[in-house]
């Protein structure tokens, strides 16, 4: 069970590394690094929960579980994601003319932890009716 918890989840755990190594870039080691980390360590102490109550497998302690993870990953990762391109490469001039533009990072933990919650919330629900 262990060897099996371990080889499914490390994708996860590469890729919330490599999320990690992109959001410092993004930040330049800013003061929210750590605090942006939140969002996606959130989601690998979710599947981490996931696996282990399924017995080494997604679905082995039904489908709200896995629907909840997922339904928190989408929004939460989705948002963090998608303003840490932008402000990356300044879509479309969007923090051009501001004065602090970093301190979209100083709240964008809050937004994309709510934001995952109801993604939980709703896939929870679902999970109970398939």
């Amino acid at each position: 069970m262990l060897r099996l918890f371990l080889v499914r989840l490390a994708p996860l755990v590469l890729v919330i590394i490599a999320a990690g190594f992109w959001i410092n870039d993004v930040q330049q080691g800013g003061p929210y690094v750590l605090r942006n980390l939140v969002p996606p360590i959130v989601v690998l102490l979710l599947a981490a929960i996931t696996l282990y109550r399924g017995g080494g497998t997604w679905t082995g302690s039904g489908f709200r579980l896995p629907l909840g993870v997922a339904g928190y990953a989408i929004p939460a990762l989705g948002l963090s994601a998608y303003l840490h391109y932008a402000f990356s490469v300044n879509l479309n001039g969007l923090f051009t003319g501001a004065t602090n533009p970093e301190g979209l990072f100083r709240f964008l933990p809050v937004y994309t932890l709510v934001a995952g919650g109801i993604g939980f919330a709703i896939g929870w629900i679902a999970g109970k009716n398939v």
